[in-house]
């Protein structure tokens, strides 16, 4: 009798050890089903939709559409085309007849991370007026049209930016009411051949077609180039900010009213 209780307890040890090993195997199994729908899950929310167009896909933010936008603007004065992506890395392709201009417009996509390419002609025989207040025009459609409605958003951004003596400050607000209020001592009337009161037609231009209220504060600066160029720096930089999104908004509109259009 004691051996045959004894054969019995083995078999008892040995059927409990076989359960052990089938359910340690079966949570097992179950964690790495899990594990392999999270990876599926997250490779979704980064994969580029394809463009309409079959082209391919733009950066992707993982809350919807690509932001991308194309403006073209053709006159008897200027043909232009501008394409943002307000998602990018901060590649810039700038091919216009406004040399001073293309280095500008390389700071607003370097420190926005937006991806830009600005092609343009223009009556440049006469002077840069049309040319640069068109591109601006043509920028300012392109991002109002790439922020879609503007939800989740942070909508508000500032930022100072200093280059050697120079420092300006820079706020705006993605409200959809354009007003520029421009304070900038700007020494030279030239940078090389560009002249300087287009740095405060640009914005003026980039205001009226963007739905931007921006305010620009030089607070200190002697040499031109550097002053206009700190400029940009801080402008690129706030834009940003108000572009990108507020995660804590989860998609909401940043306006009591529920709503940001251009007015």
């Amino acid at each position: 009798p004691e051996a045959r209780a004894g054969h019995q307890l083995i078999v008892k040890m040995q059927s409990v050890a076989v359960c052990s090993t089938s359910y340690a195997n079966r949570v097992a199994r179950q964690q790495l089903s899990a594990r392999s729908r999270r990876m599926n899950v997250s490779a979704q929310a980064v994969q580029a939709p394809a463009a309409a167009n079959g082209a391919p896909a733009t950066a992707y933010h993982g809350r919807g559409p690509a932001r991308v936008a194309t403006v073209k603007r053709k006159t008897k004065e200027t043909e232009v085309e501008v394409t943002i992506n307000l998602d990018g890395t901060g590649v810039c392709v700038a091919e216009t007849p406004v040399g001073f201009l293309n280095h500008m417009l390389d700071q607003i996509s370097s420190h926005g991370l937006f991806d830009l390419t600005v092609k343009a002609t223009g009556d440049t025989w006469i002077d840069d007026h049309h040319t640069v207040e068109d591109i601006a025009l043509a920028l300012g459609g392109a991002m109002s049209q790439a922020l879609g409605d503007r939800k989740g958003i942070h909508r508000f951004g500032e930022f100072s930016a200093p280059l050697d003596e120079a420092l300006t400050h820079v706020v705006l607000d993605l409200s959809g009411r354009p007003y520029l209020g421009c304070d900038l001592a700007i020494p030279a009337q030239r940078i090389g051949t560009f002249d300087t009161e287009l740095v405060e037609h640009f914005f003026q231009s980039f205001v009226n077609t963007s739905g931007t209220t921006l305010h620009i504060r030089q607070l200190a600066g002697k040499n031109s180039h550097h002053i206009v160029e700190a400029t940009f720096k801080a402008f690129a930089r706030a834009l940003r900010k108000a572009a990108e999104y507020d995660e804590r908004r989860q998609g909401m509109v940043a306006s009591s009213k529920g709503v940001l259009t251009q007015q």
